[in-house]
């Protein structure tokens, strides 16, 4: 937020100059982002009339203006502003001034003509951006005076860097109280006098929805004059805030909000049909804004109506219908109350970021309604004149927030700031706050004012000691603690092992968010959430992930859509469970491999990614946990992978996620071409380790025996592993396949798998009468389970 430093000692004035204010505002928790000084090298830049507008005699575009300064006499400035004509004040630098741009003046001749300095525009002068024609002054500038006095510069306008906690602090009152509180300088009186009523004209207001908006205050002006411009005063005031003077009635609306912090909005009275009602949305119902954009309102959109629908989205921007205009004479101004959970999250859900939303989302004093409407009145009927009817305030106490007592314990003070801090400094900074205070035996009961709603609990205030008290002027405190050694387990891998297991395969790790789009995620685990958030940032991030995956394969997409045609990502993060009221929280590891098993080389072939390559990665992490002869790949189901590519990952009976290629029509959702396989695990479980267990090594030798088999081509190599080394448990170590044939000589639907048996025994030598045993028993198992038989 920016604020006019001049505008600010108006209302409180202490003895710093502009860096130590920043300084002050800094420490206190308002971080100032920067200081623009506005008004600097302008001593040579006066005000002047143009008495005489000639056309250029060799130049279409340009004018030769007769110019008095109030030197005496007329002088000739050459000028290629549009807007200049005879009669018009404007800024006047004179040759020698040296421009804020940079810009140094001197007489000089343009296209045949003397042109004795130049007619400026804000832009020249540093006043603005507006370049498209130059300053146009009110008749009340006095010809020849200094612009710098005209307009108060020089000023510096600070840039404030808001927490979103501070919503007291967004306006000039707001951050002029922090600044008496810091500096224990006399705030100006905050009261506005109530402007008295010259009419009896009132419009009705029915509230239908009293906890929406609990508190509505509004009043009727009539006969203000449409042709009055807004004084120079606070047009300057507007434009070092950021915004631009438009027409009075909204110039005075902004300046109240600025000032005070309470949005308010003024409507066309006589374009307003029947009584205003705030109410919520309904369903289908359009309305046209201020910006001449058409929405279509949620239903939990507040909005403001009269007989002929909305005209408005309640604290968020007014409707076009019942705007004011260069023709009003007739004005109705409302400022009302609107809880932060209906209005929070509601514009951004339009695409919007408005000032009054920004206000309202952070919060505004619920009493500081009546204040807002007294004050714009009394500055309206200031400019435009017009006749002002009673103020209106509709209120329902029951539903405004209640300030309750809060006990401030002195002992916790001391506690949390590492200070003692005297009673009755304590006292008199919470009093400087503006907060009711009585002290106790055992510290200070104390009630915050209406518009301090951050401050709820006993932390909040010592916060706040703390911010007067200076976070500076609390002494360094070394930090002792105990440092045991940390406890080291084997029943579980460390997280960090496996990212860096993954990271040697190639795979480069991504962080996605937590939330995201309802639609990919029902895709992706045909479950929908129930974990919805209230106020998301947008809706393609509302619930929370019931799988990595929606995340994983959106950043693939991006590097897709970017050339990059292999990518293997992996995310170690948590997937979201359940209902709001009984949520799981599960750490997985998520994988996604697209396009070549190697980085393109001249030295192999390249060769696309399969089922296989992203298994082989998974055992590796999982023979961090150590032994892997338990783990099963068995086929299964997945909405996101393609049937006959999906495998249920299971050790010991125990799952520990999946893997497989992902379905074809998912690839089209996220607009991946090629093809993707994905692998999810259970970190907990994939990562569970048992102690190691020794075993002693047979000192007598190994024999191998190979068989060949033909198979059905279905029957998958972990079973025919399986029933080979069941068939003789005792001799047989290890089972390889170490060769597969389908072609000639094999019937289709057949296979022939070559199997090296490894034989060996702890307590003998082995003897061929043992391995052809083995051998008979294997291929017998075979026939009987498999209907297999042995190749010739």
């Amino acid at each position: 937020m920016k604020i006019a430093e001049s505008w600010l000692r108006e209302w409180v004035d202490p003895d710093l100059d502009t860096e130590a204010l920043a300084e002050r505002l800094t420490m206190a928790g308002h971080e100032v982002d920067g200081i623009e000084r506005e008004g600097e090298g302008l001593d040579g830049v006066v005000i002047a009339e143009v008495v005489e507008v000639g056309k250029h005699p060799d130049a279409d575009r340009l004018s030769v203006c007769k110019v008095n300064d109030g030197s005496g006499a007329l002088v000739d400035v050459v000028c290629g502003a549009p807007n200049v004509v005879k009669g018009m004040k404007s800024p006047l630098a004179k040759p020698g001034v040296k421009l804020p741009n940079g810009l140094k003046l001197r007489k000089s001749k343009i296209r045949g003509v003397v042109s004795n300095g130049m007619l400026c525009s804000a832009i020249e002068l540093g006043l603005g951006d507006e370049s498209d024609g130059i300053i146009a002054l009110p008749d009340d500038a006095e010809v020849g005076s200094a612009l710098t006095d005209y307009l108060g510069l020089p000023d510096a306008i600070i840039d404030l860097d808001l927490t979103p906690n501070r919503g007291d602090c967004f306006s000039v009152l707001g951050i002029a109280r922090d600044i008496s509180a810091l500096t224990g300088k006399t705030l100006r009186a905050t009261t506005v006098s109530p402007v008295q009523a010259t009419i009896e004209d009132t419009h009705p207001v029915d509230v239908v929805l009293p906890e929406g908006c609990p508190n509505f205050a509004g009043r009727v002006i009539r006969n203000i004059d449409p042709t009055a411009k807004s004084p120079v005063w606070m047009s300057e005031k507007l434009r070092r805030s950021g915004l631009r003077a438009i027409h009075p009635v909204v110039d005075v609306t902004n300046f109240v909000m600025l000032e005070l912090g309470q949005p308010l909005h003024a409507y066309d009275l006589n374009l307003v049909k029947g009584p205003i009602r705030p109410r919520l949305a309904k369903k289908g119902e359009k309305v046209v804004l201020l910006d001449e954009k058409e929405v279509s309102v949620n239903e939990d959109t507040l909005v403001i109506s009269d007989d002929s629908g909305a005209i408005g989205l309640a604290g968020i921007m007014g409707g076009l219908s019942t705007a004011v205009s260069e023709n009003t004479v007739d004005v109705f101004f409302e400022a009302a109350f609107w809880p932060q959970k209906f209005i929070a999250g509601r514009a951004r859900s339009y695409g919007m970021h408005t000032d009054a939303s920004l206000r309202f989302e952070r919060g505004v004093d619920p009493e500081g309604q009546a204040r807002a409407v007294e004050r714009a009145t009394e500055l309206l009927i200031e400019i435009s004149g017009g006749e002002a009817g009673p103020l209106v305030v509709e209120s329902a106490p029951e539903f405004l927030p209640k300030r309750d007592t809060i006990r401030v314990r002195r002992s916790r003070v001391s506690t949390l700031l590492g200070v003692d801090i005297a009673d009755d400094k304590v006292t008199d900074i919470l009093q400087r706050l503006g907060l009711s205070v009585t002290q106790v035996d055992d510290g200070w009961d104390v009630i915050s004012p209406s518009h301090r709603f951050d401050i709820e609990i006993e932390v909040d205030l010592i916060e706040e000691i703390a911010r007067v008290f200076g976070y500076d002027e609390i002494p360094e405190a070394t930090a002792i603690a105990e440092t045991p050694l940390e406890l080291v387990t084997e029943s579980q891998i460390d997280l960090e092992v496996a990212a860096t297991t993954l990271v040697a395969r190639d795979y480069q790790e991504v962080i996605t968010y937590s939330f995201v789009d309802p639609d990919s995620n029902k895709r992706l685990t045909d479950i929908d959430s129930e974990l919805v958030l209230s106020n998301p940032i947008s809706s393609e991030m509302s619930v929370m992930r019931s799988s990595l995956w929606p995340g994983m394969l959106m950043a693939a997409s991006a590097n897709a859509s970017r050339q990059q045609e292999r990518v293997r990502l992996f995310e170690i993060g948590k997937s979201f469970h359940g209902t709001l009221a009984e949520h799981d929280e599960v750490v997985r590891i998520g994988g996604v491999c697209i396009g070549s098993v190697l980085p393109e080389q001249w030295g192999s072939k390249s060769q696309s990614i399969d089922f296989f390559d992203i298994k082989s990665d998974i055992v590796v992490l999982l023979e961090l946990a150590g032994d892997v002869s338990g783990l099963e790949f068995c086929a299964t189901e997945h909405p996101a992978l393609q049937p006959g590519q999906a495998a249920k990952i299971m050790r010991d009976g125990v799952t520990l996620g999946v893997a497989g290629k992902m379905h074809p029509r998912h690839g089209r959702f996220f607009e991946l071409k090629r093809d993707v396989f994905l692998f999810e695990l259970d970190a907990a479980a994939a990562l569970a380790s048992r102690a190691p267990k020794a075993e002693s090594i047979s000192k007598f030798p190994s024999i191998r025996r190979d068989i060949a088999i033909v198979v059905d081509d279905k029957i998958s190599a972990a079973d025919l592993i399986s029933a080979v080394e069941s068939s003789a448990p005792a001799l047989i170590s290890t089972v390889r396949i170490f060769d597969i044939y389908k072609g000639p000589g094999i019937e289709a639907g057949l296979k022939s798998v070559a199997l090296g048996l490894i034989l060996q025994e702890t307590s003998r030598t082995l003897t061929d009468d043992d391995a052809d045993a083995v051998m008979a028993a294997a291929v017998q198992k075979i026939q009987e389970k498999f209907g297999g038989e042995l190749r010739d």
